[in-house]
């Protein structure tokens, strides 16, 4: 068997990416099958042949040449890979083929000594470098805000929500990642029913979805399929920008448009959609259009205090911590 090594940086990306919060199955074959294509050499072995080949014998390959990209080989009772195989367990459906490719023994210890003197890792990455500590997942996550292992997945609509939930929940007492809190944003309604379908098959922990006023019909259609330890939010008016608090809005957007005579909670229309008036007022007062994202991290910027959370918000997360 020849092959080359892998880099510093390839060790450090395939560490990240089998960290993720992706399917099990999906992202180990992936990551086993982009190192054996790009770094086999003998025997070498094609994609087509590779999507043939037993599980066991792609895990082999790949850990192989990851255990020998390390200058020093270390001492290992693999207690870390038992660990994230526990973990991959607990959080998705896995089959008997997938267990082949959790079974590994990637040198875990070489890569957080790698890892450890980075800057910046991404949380996944952080979290995989506390698990030699010795203490439980729990701890770990609890003590340092590593968000793993994942207890509850958030599926919300757009942007705004993605933004703006995490630092309204954490003001409201409730700290995503310490709590284990996932929030993925789906695009739009019909995607967040696409999302529920997938998620709802392969993984275990439970799911809040939350939905604009406007989703009645994909409420309904994720109804079919809901299970017992998943619940649904339909917003109670328009989208999650008419539940914002308007003295909160005003206060973003007087801090945008210093030049200009200063924006009132009077001045907007009761039963008018707020992104609608935010559009005029971008038009009216500003040199660019108005946009959900940069707004939404513009809101996020000014909220301060419990009275910034909307009330509908302070019921969303009672409901989803309870």
């Amino acid at each position: 068997m020849k092959y080359k090594k892998l880099t510093r940086e390839q060790l450090i990306i395939s560490a990240d990416r089998l960290t993720r919060f992706k399917p099990t199955y999906q992202k180990y074959y992936r990551v086993f099958a982009d190192i054996i294509l790009s770094n086999l050499i003998e025997p070498k072995i094609k994609k087509s042949e590779l999507e043939k080949a037993d599980l066991k014998d792609i895990c082999e390959y790949a850990q192989t040449i990851i255990n020998s990209s390390f200058e020093f080989q270390k001492n290992s009772d693999n207690s870390i890979n038992k660990i994230l195989e526990k973990h991959e367990n607990d959080l998705f459906e896995n089959d008997k083929d997938t267990q082949k490719l959790l079974k590994n023994e990637i040198n875990y210890d070489g890569i957080i000594e790698i890892l450890e003197r980075e800057k910046d890792l991404p949380i996944n990455l952080k979290w995989l470098c506390s698990l030699k500590n010795g203490k439980t997942r729990e701890d770990n996550r609890e003590e340092l805000s590593l968000k793993f292992p994942l207890t509850k997945l958030l599926l919300v609509e757009g942007i705004t929500e993605e933004t703006l939930l995490p630092v309204f929940s954490k003001l409201y007492g409730i700290d995503f990642d310490k709590k284990g809190i996932q929030l993925v944003s789906a695009g739009g309604k019909n995607q967040v029913v696409k999302l529920y379908y997938q998620y709802s098959e392969m993984i275990k922990i439970p799911i809040y979805v939350l939905l604009d006023a406007d989703g009645v019909e994909n409420a309904e259609q994720i109804r079919k399929k809901l299970r017992p330890q998943d619940k649904i939010h339909l917003v109670s008016c328009g989208e999650f920008e008419d539940i914002l608090p308007k003295t909160l809005i005003v206060k973003t957007l007087n801090s945008l448009f210093k030049n200009f005579s200063k924006i009132q909670s009077s001045d907007f229309v009761k039963n008018l959609p707020m992104v609608k008036q935010l559009e005029e007022l971008f038009k009216e007062k500003w040199t660019q259009e108005f946009k959900k994202a940069e707004f939404a991290k513009l809101v996020s910027q000014k909220v301060s205090c419990k009275s910034d959370i909307p009330k509908e918000i302070e019921t969303i997360l009672s409901e989803m911590n309870g």
